[in-house]
């Protein structure tokens, strides 16, 4: 005859107890009125709270293994006292939260690679190990600021610790928009009361004074390292992101028409990106494609892996690492490009629309077109300016192939050609 047997309830304890199929229910001596109900599949079955001669279901084992359910059970009491229901989600500690929120975030379409590495990162490497083990219900400022934020901040920048944050935020706020939580324990908490530091803007390592000697640099680079030069070159010229340059294909150029089209798979912002080709451009391009096709290479990237792919995230920052010798990275060539364009007069919207970023709603709704003439003004510009500082001798020449005997880069050679170094920056006294 089925039966309730009265244990000290443990997960070893229902291992045996599901052994015997007379065994219907088990009620716990360590916590007044904790049950748990066998299913037919005997490895399974459900947590109930009776309370006031009412049964209330808590939740599935073993999705909730004794220790969680334990651990949520003083909280489960408060909420059947005022009658808001004895529900709790699989959830019991912050870890789990987490791992459903990654697992979230990874199918996610919107969110870009990039993105949704660092979140996984994120989570993987800071916030699950400090937080992973805490119960829900005892997750306040008090623990966020002993075992996250305070510990953080003494190690890492305060971008980074702001952003583990954001990150955590965003998590138990989808989870509860989606009520697979009863509250949010971060509702009201800002990342102000942990602390006052301000996030500070990283100076440019490059500034419009090393334009010469990175020209230079650049025309050394091409002599041996072509793919190398020119995508440093593209971004230089047009302030684009690692991302959105790696990424170029040969079919989104246009030569004829001078016009580099840019997808909104590619580009951060998600939205599709056009940007004007300048003559010495277009001639960099052209002298790049001949070189490419004279090596045996006809694919569709303007730079390849070996695996036919695009060049990765880690390949094109190890060639910036190459280049820069540490003292200077990609992002700091999109810097220059923008700062260039402020020093030259550019329109402040011009250059915003150049560079890329994400544009506010009004500008959306009332700037319907992208511009095209003033942003091929803008560029022609610019190259004019890096004209002046030697950037004639880079497109004036054709790339090097192994069949070259005449004009090319590779009368230039690589000896003596140095790292453009923060060092070089000239110091001007003030007046």
């Amino acid at each position: 005859m089925s039966r309730t047997v009265a244990v000290k309830i443990s997960d070893a304890e229902i291992g045996r107890q599901a052994a015997n199929a007379d065994v219907y229910s088990l009620r716990d001596l360590a916590n007044r009125g904790l049950y748990l109900r066998f299913a037919q599949n005997r490895a399974r079955g459900s947590w109930y709270l009776l309370s006031g001669r009412k049964w209330h279901k808590i939740g599935e084992y073993p999705g909730l293994n004794t220790k969680q359910v334990a651990a949520a059970l003083p909280d489960v009491r408060l909420r059947v006292t005022a009658k808001s229901g004895a529900g709790v989600s699989e959830w019991v500690t912050v870890g789990g939260l987490l791992a459903w929120f990654a697992e979230r975030m990874t199918k996610d379409r919107n969110l870009s690679d990039k993105r949704k590495k660092t979140a996984a990162s994120a989570i993987k490497c800071h916030l699950v190990p400090r937080l992973g083990e805490v119960p829900l219900a005892d997750l306040d400022r008090q623990t966020l600021d002993r075992l996250l934020m305070w510990p953080m901040q003494e190690t890492l920048t305060i971008d980074f610790v702001r952003l583990v944050f954001q990150l955590l935020a965003s998590a138990f706020r989808q989870a509860l928009r989606l009520q697979l939580i009863a509250s949010n324990p971060l509702q009201g908490i800002k990342f102000s009361d942990f602390s006052k530091a301000k996030v500070r803007v990283k100076p440019a390592r490059l500034r419009g004074v090393q334009l010469a000697d990175l020209l230079a640099r650049l025309q050394c680079t091409l002599a041996n390292s072509p793919e190398d030069a020119v995508l440093a070159l593209m971004m230089l010229c047009h302030g684009s992101r690692i991302g959105e340059t790696r990424q170029a294909r040969w079919a989104h150029i246009s030569l004829a028409e001078r016009v580099w089209y840019i997808p909104a798979d590619s580009a951060k912002t998600r939205v599709e990106h056009h940007l004007p080709l300048t003559d010495q451009v277009c001639s960099i391009l052209a002298s790049y494609r001949a070189h490419q096709q004279a090596a045996g290479y006809h694919g569709e990237y303007l730079f390849p892996a070996r695996n036919g792919k695009p060049l990765s995230e880690s390949q094109a920052s190890a060639v910036f690492k190459r280049m820069g010798q540490g003292e200077w990275t990609s992002h700091d060539l999109r810097k220059l490009a923008r700062t260039g364009w402020a020093d030259l007069g550019v329109d402040h919207l011009i250059g915003e629309l150049l560079i890329n970023h994400a544009m506010g709603h009004n500008v959306k709704v009332y700037i319907q077109s992208d511009v095209m003439s003033r942003k091929r003004a803008a560029l022609e510009l610019w190259c004019a300016h890096l004209d002046s500082k030697g950037f004639a001798l880079i497109h004036g020449c054709t790339i090097a192939t192994s069949g070259d005997s005449g004009n090319s880069l590779q009368a230039t050679g690589g000896k003596g050609c140095e790292p453009v170094a923060a060092s070089t920056i000239v110091e001007v006294s003030k007046c």
